[in-house]
């Protein structure tokens, strides 16, 4: 188990993301997409995308249920409806890992005490995480926020160390981490996902401190490579 508030701090913590970082969900919402077709057509298909971005900008977070909630207005007869709930509680999570997540899940447990970041809601998100088998290989050292760049006082208070690892897709979120806890912070970035893609060649101020092509790049870092004191690394540009 990791470090808590009342135990000694650790040195270092390493903290993961998990959408497109250690779970390729963009191959999931391709997959729900295609079901959504499937049962109801292809306006329909857009019609949830079009609820789930609204909620998504309300609430920050993507909200795969809700949106489905708001989906069955004018569907309560059809039969498809109700087999969408066992469709998104049953999906497959775990093969939907990107290759070797979860060895480099357990190399990063040599190096220090690791633990799930998350942004999402409170049910779906940790669902998935159990799905998948993360929460397992993280012997259930989870954290589920709906912005985790604002919630880092807790995180700390959770998990104290005098250093902190975050691997995330997103180097917007990573550049925020980093302006809020400064030199305590490694940033590493996975240029993974339609985030990453989205995000190739924009200016982000503070850069990731290291930017790898996929979660398995990590195996091969030792504790060295990710102090405050270790040289910026990245890849070279496509």
């Amino acid at each position: 188990m990791l470090s808590h508030p009342a135990a000694e701090a650790a040195a270092v913590v390493f903290l993961l993301d998990v959408d497109n970082t250690l779970l390729d969900n963009d191959r999931f919402g391709a997959d729900l997409g295609a079901t959504l077709e499937a049962a109801f057509g292809a306006a329909a298909r857009e019609r949830y995308w079009a609820i789930y971005e609204e909620l998504r900008q309300q609430s920050g977070f993507a909200d795969y249920l809700g949106a489905l909630q708001r989906f069955r207005t004018g569907l309560d007869n059809d039969p498809s409806l109700l087999q969408m709930s066992s469709y998104l509680l049953d999906y497959p999570f775990a093969e939907r890992l990107y290759p070797h997540a979860l060895e480099t899940v357990a190399h990063l447990r040599t190096l220090g005490p690791t633990a799930i970041l998350s942004d999402g809601d409170v049910v779906f998100q940790p669902h998935k995480i159990q799905r998948a088998g993360l929460w397992a290989a993280l012997r259930g050292e989870v954290l589920v926020y709906v912005h985790k760049q604002q919630m880092l006082v807790a995180m700390q208070q959770r998990y104290p160390a005098a250093h902190y690892v975050m691997v995330d897709d997103k180097p917007q979120v990573l550049a925020a981490m980093k302006q809020r806890l400064g030199r305590k912070l490694t940033t590493v970035f996975v240029r993974q996902g339609h985030y990453a893609a989205a995000g190739a060649g924009e200016a982000v101020t503070p850069a990731p401190d290291l930017t790898l092509a996929c979660i398995g790049d990590l195996r091969r870092r030792k504790l060295e490579d990710f102090l405050p004191s270790a040289p910026a690394i990245s890849l070279p540009a496509d």
